[in-house]
């Protein structure tokens, strides 16, 4: 339906006219013309967009993506791990569970994809070009090729400790696993590039931050994991000092920057799964690893801590991108900033 003129916007928009002619400037506001290309301005300037109308479209991934963000960093991290314990030459059981932790991860995190796609057809086709400049280009690829490798290495490694051709298996189980490792960590890390160069602004003014952040909590999760199937060895409580330490100077960092546009890491739901997440990963592993380092109950609920941490942080981590993009005064002075 056409909108019928209304006789009092019409006079005030021609007095506003009138104005701008005589002085070169326009004083007044609030009206608009009948039929004109732009709507009521009953929202400008708000949290809520441009006339009501959001400038960025939140995230739509579902639960899966989270998880699969938590769990391919897991299984990436596992075989860097092993590839370390092979190298030590003295841990064959760290490297043989290591292997199987990629492997079951390798084999979840398409499921999650496509589970989060909706049909196996849309994964199918992110492989059908490669886009360097893409990092979901790159990541789906290296899943693919992550996955792939994680099955020969563990099926060579199987194959070694039955005594199955033990030379040739010897170096494809070399091979496999330095594959795996390189693949591993560009796994771990490519989701926190995929976070950093979209405009969300909690993740791009974040994309400093979000690679370290990410792969401290993987790889302390990936040996955390360890240390609760009974390698309660230095090495991993080592590894579980580390990460800890770099998830409480991570959260520590959000706190004390103070940004407005890391309002959602501090406020609602966003707020609350990013301070349980960063406590539980940072200072309460980190007190239990320092206190309790001579007792394996306290080791292992320290791992406890950080599995469950690291996990509800990779979900604090989409819900506040989710409210971030809602934010249009966040973005206003980005830009304004800019």
């Amino acid at each position: 339906m056409t909108e019928q003129p209304n006789p009092s916007r019409e006079a005030r928009l021609e007095a506003i006219r009138e104005e701008a002619a005589r002085t070169g400037r326009a004083a007044g506001a609030g009206v608009v013309p009948a039929n004109g290309p732009m709507p009521a301005a009953t929202g400008a300037g708000t949290d809520g967009g441009y006339y009501n109308l959001p400038l960025l479209k939140a995230p739509v991934w579902t639960w899966e993506v989270p998880l699969y963000f938590f769990i391919g960093g897991v299984a990436g991290a596992s075989e860097a791990i092993a590839l370390a314990a092979r190298i030590s030459t003295r841990a064959a059981a760290l490297e043989r569970a290591a292997l199987w932790i990629a492997v079951i991860g390798a084999l979840v995190c398409p499921l999650l994809l496509i589970a989060d796609l909706g049909r196996p057809g849309r994964f199918l086709n992110m492989l059908r070009v490669f886009k360097w400049r893409s990092p979901m280009s790159v990541g789906a690829w290296t899943l693919v090729k992550f996955s792939g490798v994680a099955i020969v290495a563990v099926v060579a490694n199987e194959a070694l400790h039955a005594g199955i051709a033990p030379g040739l298996m010897g170096v494809v189980t070399w091979v496999a696993e330095i594959g795996g490792a390189v693949l591993g960590l560009l796994l771990l890390s490519y989701t926190a590039v995929l976070l950093g160069v979209t405009a969300v602004p909690v993740w791009s003014q974040n994309r400093r931050l979000l690679p370290g952040h990410f792969v401290a909590s993987s790889i302390g999760s990936a040996s955390s994991m360890l240390e609760l199937l009974g390698f309660l060895v230095p090495a991993t409580q080592i590894v579980g000092l580390a990460a800890s330490v770099w998830e409480t100077i991570v959260g520590i960092s959000i706190e004390v920057r103070g940004r407005a546009v890391d309002d959602s890491l501090r406020r609602g739901r966003s707020g609350w799964a990013a301070r349980i997440g960063g406590t539980l990963a940072g200072p309460l592993a980190l007190g239990l690893r320092i206190f309790e380092s001579s007792s394996a109950e306290g080791r292992e609920f320290a791992a406890v801590c950080f599995v469950a941490g690291a996990l509800t942080s990779r979900y604090a981590w989409l819900w506040a991108g989710r409210a971030s993009a809602g934010n249009a005064r966040a973005l206003f002075d980005l830009q304004r900033g800019r």
